[in-house]
């Protein structure tokens, strides 16, 4: 009993002291610090360097990946019109064209209006019956209507490959030959298709500690991509490739960098292999500007595969492009932290590059915009 005793005292000593220490290294701190979330904690930064903020991009641009709701007209069609010519935007492609009726009817809209050739629009496929046989057939036949109507181009949208099904309910994969009578109609009529395939490899990924979406996962936890419910990243990109390269006369655009402009050597490689493809920067801004050096040699070594997009029409949002592709400033914030806890830092891209990229290249790959508003030296 004594021996008992004795441990026992000398187990409340050692807790004793653990709170004692414990209290000492929190130093009377309130509650409010003791209960900070990563969510909430912004710290202001102290670093003085020179900024350079660009209000206003230096040449006009081409935003090859926007989106609008159909029959874009009148009040609101001006209001547009006014934020383009503020950020010096000069062409919309808007890539929420739809089919049919709806298309055409957002076609007139425009060119009715004003300001002719400031938006195009890509058409869209239908996937709502499902792919049974022969639907790439109808498919493409339906999109041949869709370009005499005025679309300049296709855009595969993220559910292809993930979620649309055959006629047996099983998942279309990216490279089913069902579809091939459309990416061969995209190459008679010259025109491109912009696809979107898959998602970050983080959203893949199991949503803990090390994961560095975890903020936007937990935020939005349905873009999470769960191994038991979706196919893997891997799984998409060779799907995808495969596609790429069964079609070489058709030209691709792969939507947001492919999902690879965080690893800009293994997309250097795939646009090595794949001529027919090239890439927007649609939503992944923050890769680029946490690796000003990497980004920019690839952006030069590429100049003519990379295409400038934004994704979601935000006026607000694409000085934060201006500034990370035409100046060197260091250490600024990303306009969306869930995407990105970390800060930005400019590519200084020269003129000869920036022309590329803000119009040169869209107008080589989209055909149907206009080229009047554009330097031509």
């Amino acid at each position: 009993m004594m021996r008992r005793a004795v441990v026992g005292v000398c187990l409340l000593s050692l807790v004793g002291v653990a709170v004692s220490l414990v209290a000492q290294g929190r130093g009377g701190r309130g509650a409010a610090e003791e209960t900070l979330s990563v969510e909430d904690y912004t710290p202001r930064s102290t670093l003085v360097v020179p900024e350079h903020p660009v209000p206003r991009a230096k040449f006009p641009v081409i935003d090859v990946h926007s989106h609008h709701r159909p029959g874009v007209s009148g009040a609101r069609w001006d209001s547009i019109i006014e934020e383009m010519d503020a950020l010096n935007l000069q062409v919309l492609v808007n890539l929420s064209g739809g089919s049919g009726d709806t298309l055409s009817s957002s076609v007139r809209a425009i060119e009715t209006s004003a300001h002719r050739g400031r938006m195009v629009f890509f058409a869209n496929l239908d996937f709502d019956g499902g792919v049974t046989p022969g639907f790439g057939a109808r498919a493409a036949a339906q999109l041949e209507r869709d370009v005499a109507a005025g679309a300049v181009g296709l855009k595969l949208f993220k559910d292809f490959g993930i979620t649309v099904r055959g006629g047996d309910g099983q998942r279309v994969t990216v490279d089913d030959p069902e579809l091939d009578p459309v990416w061969e109609m995209c190459a008679r009529l010259d025109i491109p298709v912009l696809i979107h395939t898959g998602e970050p490899s983080e959203f893949y990924q199991p949503v803990d500690r090390y994961n560095e979406r975890w903020l936007e996962l937990v935020l939005l936890p349905g873009r999470r991509m769960p191994s038991d419910k979706y196919p893997g990243f891997e799984t998409m990109m060779a799907e995808r490739d495969r596609m790429f390269m069964r079609h070489p006369n058709t030209r691709f655009i792969a939507a947001h960098m492919g999902w690879h402009a965080n690893d800009l050597g293994r997309l250097g490689a795939m646009l090595d292999r794949m001529p027919n493809v090239v890439v927007e920067t649609g939503a992944i801004l923050y890769e680029l500007g946490r690796q000003p050096r990497a980004a920019r040699a690839f952006v030069e070594q590429y100049a003519d595969r990379v295409l400038f997009g934004k994704d979601s029409y935000v006026p607000d949002e694409f000085p934060y492009y201006w500034r990370t592709f035409e100046t060197n400033d260091e250490y600024f914030d990303y306009y969306r932290r869930y995407h990105a806890f970390w800060k930005m830092y400019g590519l200084g891209l020269s003129d000869e590059i920036l022309r590329k990229v803000y119009y040169e290249n869209a107008l080589r790959v989209v055909p149907g915009i206009q080229r009047n508003g554009f330097p031509t030296d």
